[in-house]
């Protein structure tokens, strides 16, 4: 699966409000330079965002833009989604009955790529902004891995 510029941007600009903002509106030109993003690309991003309502904007001066909620109730999978990413391994249109073959039929590989779609989907769900902008993304990794190592059998040098 290979995620577009539009969905990471949106992601770090998202970040990046919720990181600068402490209850007043930030400026898209400020997230434009902190993050290195064309403003006319963001302002673009920011309406889809707004539609999701994941942010909200206010007008005249020292306006920008807000989170809606707090970050921690903001899941990066709902930010994705919000900008038209759609979040899948497989060639096939979600829902269609028709697979990716020319002759409609699924490939060998369907389940596999339907599975890790799915996953993907998983994680981005179990992931908020707040444990973006807060550093909790590398801890819950750890755990995860410690997790599925002791699932399978395999002692951790700590214990």
């Amino acid at each position: 699966m290979k995620l577009t510029t539009k969905g990471r941007y949106a992601v770090m600009a998202m970040a990046d409000l919720a990181r600068h903002s402490d209850g007043s509106p930030v400026a898209l030109a400020e997230i434009a330079d902190r993050q290195e993003i064309s403003l006319s690309y963001l302002e673009q991003l920011f309406a889809k965002l707004r539609r999701g309502d994941l942010v909200k904007s206010v007008r005249g001066p020292g306006g920008g833009y807000l989170l809606s909620r707090v970050a921690d109730d903001i899941r990066i999978a709902d930010v994705i989604l919000a900008v038209d990413e759609p979040i899948k391994a497989t060639r096939c249109e979600l829902g269609s009955p028709r697979g990716c073959l020319p002759s409609s039929g699924r490939c060998i590989t369907h389940d596999l790529w339907e599975g890790l779609s799915h996953q993907i989907q998983l994680y981005l769900n179990s992931v908020s902004l707040g444990d973006v902008i807060d550093g909790r993304v590398a801890e819950q990794q750890v755990v995860s891995s410690d997790t599925r190592r002791k699932s399978a059998g395999i002692a951790n040098a700590a214990d």
